[in-house]
């Protein structure tokens, strides 16, 4: 029914691919077993045992040996059974070997559609796995279509398709088919054949990873990112941080006349990134984190992690930002409530503030 090549190349599977054949047999009995019954139209019950070490096939009615029969089909009763052999009793599972005609042409061909869809899955398994490794990094890749709004990416060469959904573009930017264009890998959803890598440009993610490979020193571990806050397409603030009192964390981000921060507002399509420098002292990191607005001092509020943030008359629209935007994106990346208030305003009310405080600079790449 299937030759002795067939056992042989499914040796040859386990040694070069490190298929199992136990994996392979199993999924052709059942397959096998799901072949013969729609070809012979038998709805008994059936087993199909391949023997790779007899290189051998061989089919069997299987039925369980009852007292009392109600489903002919797949049971056989005690008297009977003890006809072919007399130490069967009620609870065994009698089997007897078939030899249906014309089934090594259904064999073979069965066998062959299995061994290519077990291949299929798993190449597709092992990429699965290789791309899981990837979830979180920096990958480049190309625009194979465009459909419904979604953009898929081909990623390596690899049998994998990347979707990048409408909410994880960057609003405005515009996206061809071939363009060659840097995603932040989300996840990896393996489903069989609809396995596929979740990509993204709007993510946070992205902008780490474009600091990573710009600065040499957040690479190396020197200079840490603390956190980030982005509206896509708009403005991004990014908290640094040097654990060597020798290198500037700003400095070694904005690099020489702005080159590194430049290079990832200009991958991002001109995003504005603030580099705010972080601080163990949440009033302070507060004023930072409202940049470019000049902070005059920022008060503790009562309640868990509120703020008020007191700022020039002048500066009051700056520190807030367009809808509320440059606010919004420091509670973001402080995990503080802030409340904005204009000098007049708090002088006003008669908010306590004192002398201004001195609040160390901030980059701004426009």
């Amino acid at each position: 029914m299937i030759n002795q090549d067939f056992f042989a190349a499914l040796a040859d599977l386990e040694r070069e691919k490190g298929i199992s054949q136990e994996e392979f047999i199993s999924a052709l009995e059942t397959a096998m077993v799901s072949a013969y019954k729609k070809s012979s139209g038998d709805t008994s019950g059936i087993s199909v045992r391949l023997n790779p070490e007899k290189k051998t096939i061989k089919i069997y009615s299987v039925k369980n040996v009852v007292d009392e029969v109600v489903d002919p089909d797949k049971e056989i009763g005690v008297e009977e059974a003890r006809l072919v052999k007399k130490s069967y009793k009620a609870g065994d599972v009698m089997e007897t070997e078939i030899s249906p005609k014309n089934f090594g042409r259904i064999a073979a061909q069965t066998a062959k559609q299995i061994v290519m869809q077990k291949l299929r899955e798993i190449e597709m398994n092992n990429t699965v796995s290789e791309f899981e490794d990837k979830e979180g990094e920096l990958m480049s890749c190309t625009i194979r279509r465009i459909e419904d709004g979604n953009v898929f990416v081909e990623i390596g060469g690899s049998q994998l398709e990347g979707v990048m959904s409408e909410k994880d573009q960057i609003p405005g930017e515009k996206y061809e088919v071939n363009q060659k264009i840097n995603v932040f890998v989300k996840k990896v959803k393996n489903a069989g054949k609809l396995a596929r890598v979740m990509v993204s440009r709007s993510s946070v993610g992205l902008v780490k990873r474009l600091f990573e490979n710009e600065v040499p020193e957040i690479k190396q571990g020197i200079v840490e990112i603390k956190g980030v806050a982005r509206d896509a397409g708009q403005r991004t603030k990014i908290a640094i941080y040097s654990n060597d009192p020798s290198v500037d964390a700003l400095g070694a981000c904005v690099g020489n006349k702005g080159a590194r921060v430049n290079a990832i507002v200009a991958e991002l399509g001109g995003e504005k990134i603030d580099i705010i420098p972080w601080s163990e002292n949440p009033l302070e990191f507060i004023a930072k984190a409202l940049s470019p607005a000049k902070v005059i001092k920022v008060i503790e509020l009562d309640g868990e992690n509120s703020a008020r943030a007191i700022v020039p008359d002048d500066k009051l629209s700056l520190a807030i930002g367009r809808s509320g935007q440059n606010a919004r994106l420091a509670v973001k990346l402080t995990g503080w409530k802030i409340d904005v208030k204009s000098e007049s305003a708090a002088i006003a009310e008669g908010d306590e503030f004192g002398e201004s405080a001195e609040i160390p600079a901030t980059e701004s790449a426009e």
